[in-house]
């Protein structure tokens, strides 16, 4: 900790808060203050967009290449620091060491791939067909980006984004969750070190959100919006967006689906629903919320995860053999406290967990429900924890219409062994991204988002570049 940044980052300089405020980052499985950061405010926020936009047109310019080597060097030194940057995650984050680790790995390949990309950005050419003019096509920076990242994977989302906007040509102000500022700043400092300019990036860490992010989006400076969060402050940002005209891309909540027909392979399945449930503790938006499991294999399929739950060892993210870390604070515990009661009050039976355990932290156990009835609160609400709620079904249209029905679409899960089916499902499930006979479907190579309320634009993969560029058309007379 001694060696992490504490400031904001503005105009490649560290700088106390303008008004010399702070705030403290806590450990979710002690509750103790790890360490206290400056916490900016509105000055703070309208320097740093002061820095970004003066530096945005030099570093437009800047060649393609040179911002390919820069990723690339940052990619470098990510790897080389693993050990380090996965301690200071679990201390601020929660997650056990070597998911930690598992993510440092995740985060450096978005600058890898964003490193490749850099120099492939293309425009075209021709005549057009009344044959006056020749058409030519340039792609450019959309311009200084306002950057908002999530809390539950503090440095991936920093890099997804952070990445194609390098590899485009714009400029930042990157505005990490409070519970978790710490792997946003050592990535500040690794790409300082690997030549990132002065202003390209800016990291200003604060709990006075609203305050330091609505000016910048009616301030006309900022030019493109890139969120990952919940859907409602995605909502307050789009509206906050529209005064300006903002370009916006956002990854919002999800309601993950997880069908299991009464075809699959029952391993396949349990292994995938331990990926597609337990990674991150479940505090994923890609986590599965509602398992529907055709009835003549629910229970199966419960006793088994069950069995795979209840096995796994929760306590500090540091401690050798833990599986699962605390959630993230005491109000995201209370949230699946709360979600959990109110499925048990409805009927539902309480295969393995469900109970808070005592002590320091912000731990709860791995839970499973079955008997769930789908007007409990938790089939229409993202979890965000380590619960598995089991319902039944009888046939495929109405599995379909009940996985559709929410307003969500980020990913949906399907395990079946017949091909026939796992394409004609697939196909019809009103989702973004769906895992067949798996349960991580996330990849810097593929294209991220979803679709309804759940987000807009898409993140990584070969189109994640082009959140970050506009066309510009060029009309030449044919002489």
């Amino acid at each position: 900790m001694t060696d992490t940044p504490t400031q904001l980052f503005i105009g490649g300089a560290w700088l106390d808060a303008a008004d010399g405020a702070t705030m403290p980052v806590d450990d979710p499985a002690t509750g103790e203050i790890l360490c206290h950061i400056a916490d900016a405010g509105p000055k703070d926020a309208r320097l740093a967009e002061a820095a970004a936009v003066q530096a945005q047109e030099e570093w437009a310019r800047t060649a393609p290449r040179a911002r390919s080597e820069i990723l690339r060097r940052a990619y470098e030194i990510i790897i080389e620091r693993t050990d380090e940057l996965a301690h200071l995650m679990t201390a601020e984050m929660g997650k056990p060491l070597a998911e930690a680790g598992g993510e440092v790995a995740y985060a450096a390949e978005f600058f890898r791939w964003f490193s490749e990309e850099a120099v492939r950005v293309d425009g075209g050419a021709g005549i057009l067909p009344d044959g006056r003019n020749r058409m030519l096509l340039s792609r450019r920076p959309v311009g200084p980006c306002l950057l908002i990242t999530p809390w539950n994977f503090p440095l991936a989302m920093g890099t997804r984004k952070i990445g194609p906007a390098i590899a485009a040509g714009c400029t930042m102000v990157l505005k990490p969750a409070p519970q978790t500022p710490l792997s946003s700043l050592a990535l500040a400092a690794i790409l300082q070190e690997a030549g990132l300019p002065d202003g390209v990036l800016n990291v200003v860490t604060t709990s006075r959100a609203g305050e330091v992010c609505e000016p910048l989006l009616r301030g006309g400076g900022i030019r493109k919006l890139s969120f990952t969060g919940s859907t409602a402050v995605g909502r307050l940002l789009l509206a906050q967006s529209a005064e300006a005209v903002v370009r916006t891309s956002m990854e919002l909540g999800g309601n993950a689906p997880f069908i299991v027909f009464e075809d699959a392979d029952l391993d396949k399945a349990v292994d995938g629903a331990m990926l597609a449930k337990m990674r991150n503790m479940g505090e994923a938006c890609t986590a599965a919320n509602r398992f529907f499991v055709h009835h003549s294999v629910a229970e199966e399929f419960g006793r088994r995860l069950a069995e795979r739950m209840g096995a796994l060892v929760v306590g500090p993210g540091t401690r050798d053999g833990v599986d699962v870390g605390p959630l993230i604070d005491r109000t995201g515990r209370g949230k699946v406290e709360a979600l959990v009661a109110d499925a048990v009050e409805r009927g539902a039976r309480v295969l393995v967990g469900g109970r808070t355990p005592e002590g320091p932290g912000c731990f709860y156990p791995p839970t499973v429900l079955t008997d769930v009835s789908p007007e409990s609160r938790l089939m229409d609400t993202e979890i965000f924890g380590p619960v598995a709620a089991i319902l039944t079904f009888d046939d495929e249209d109405e599995v379909i219409r009940r996985a559709n029905d929410t307003p969500w679409g980020l990913v949906g899960y399907v395990f079946t062994e017949g091909l026939d089916r796992a394409l004609r499902v697939s196909e019809r499930l009103e989702v973004g991204m769906v895992g067949l006979n798996t349960g991580l479907v996330s990849n810097p190579a593929a294209p991220f988002g979803g679709v309804k309320q759940s987000g807009l634009g898409r993140e990584g993969g070969r189109v994640g570049i082009d959140e970050f560029l506009e066309y510009q058309y060029l009309a030449i007379p044919v002489r």
